[in-house]
């Protein structure tokens, strides 16, 4: 004989969510420690020379950076393939380095001007011409204070290529 049995409809269980929390919070703490928060957006080409006697500034805070080179591929279209310098996140002239300098003297506290520190990031392509009108300029607003940043790298070998 027959007999008809009522089929139940089965359900999948739910799924637990007790631990969500766990993993957005440990993703969350991943991408803050992994982050790089990049303080200038490089508008030039910046390979920088090597050097052998290489330190590293102390307080980075009491820096003002300074760039200089051709303009990246994506901006020689309006800037050109002439080097040119870069301050902040904009291309500026040389002309325009004293009141960088006298800006950022302002954000600074007046305690800590004597520790103020130009540091130019300069491609190693870029005309010497170019490096004396900058250093000129910072002479002239006494910003004497100069670092130049490099890889680290033995000397001869920015003679090769």
């Amino acid at each position: 004989m027959n007999i008809l049995k009522k089929r139940k409809t089965v359900q999948l269980p739910e799924i637990s969510t007790a631990s969500l929390p766990d993993i957005v919070f440990m993703l969350l703490f991943f991408f803050m420690v992994a982050t790089v928060m990049r303080k200038d957006v490089l508008l030039i080409e910046n390979k920088l020379p090597v050097a052998n006697q290489v330190e590293k500034l102390d307080k980075k805070d009491l820096v003002m950076h300074i760039y200089a080179g051709k303009p990246s591929s994506r901006y020689q279209m309006n800037a050109g393939s002439e080097a040119r310098v870069q301050l902040n996140d904009k291309f500026a002239s040389v002309n325009d380095i004293k009141a960088f300098v006298f800006a950022e003297r302002d954000a600074k506290n007046e305690q800590l001007l004597p520790f103020l520190t130009t540091a130019l990031k300069i491609d190693k392509e870029t005309n010497m011409g170019l490096v004396g009108d900058i250093k000129k300029e910072l002479r002239e607003v006494h910003a004497l204070k100069l670092n130049y940043i490099t890889k680290t790298g033995e000397a001869q070998d920015n003679f090769s290529n």
